[in-house]
């Protein structure tokens, strides 16, 4: 039995060094790990907050871009039905420019909708109210006046009827402006 001993008293002595340098491997190998992880964690961080920011610079940049509308909306009819909608816009406060050229570029799209129908891209005039230079760029402290043709859609605008209008610009929000035209039609009305 005394031999029995002295192997296991042996075979435990030679273990003790292995032991230490197997548990310093261990440790070594942890560290190397954590230190994988938390690099690619960081990545990944460093990664997700760059597109956090380039999605606020794009939402940012849509709506300093924004039409305002500015007053009241107007039908001009010719007793039986509307011809015309006017409205005035203006840039969002801060907002930059908008290009407001002529109907044919399809720079600004105005659509009309109600119950009934649907009729994109109307024609529609421009008048400037207050016009700080000569391009057709609506800039901040200027005011223009947009009269939208309704006169061609293929159910006339009649009295108490609820109708939209969506102004989309090329860039920025869209402004959708909703009224309803009276129970009698004058020549000209301020929907409400």
């Amino acid at each position: 039995m005394k031999g029995k001993w002295n192997f296991f008293k042996n075979l435990y002595k030679d273990e003790q060094g292995v032991s230490a340098l197997e548990t310093a491997i261990i440790l070594i190998a942890f560290v190397v790990v954590a230190a994988i992880f938390a690099f690619t964690i960081l990545s990944a961080g460093t990664t997700a907050t760059e597109q956090s920011k380039e999605a606020i610079y794009a939402g940012l940049s849509e709506v300093r871009s924004s039409l305002e509308l500015r007053g009241a909306v107007v039908a001009q009819t010719d007793g039986t039905e509307v011809t015309d909608v006017i409205f005035s816009v203006a840039n969002a406060a801060g907002g930059e420019s908008i290009d407001l050229t002529a109907p044919v570029s399809n720079t600004l799209i105005i659509d009309y909708r109600d119950s009934a129908q649907r009729s994109a891209n109307l024609t529609w005039t421009l008048t400037w109210v207050v016009r700080n230079d000569t391009d057709d760029l609506l800039e901040e402290g200027e005011l223009a006046e947009i009269t939208v043709d309704v006169s061609g859609l293929t159910t006339p605008l009649v009295e108490n009827t609820q109708f939209a209008l969506e102004i989309k610009p090329a860039e920025g929000g869209v402004v959708v402006v909703e009224r309803t035209t009276p129970a009698f039609l004058d020549t000209i009305i301020d929907l409400r």
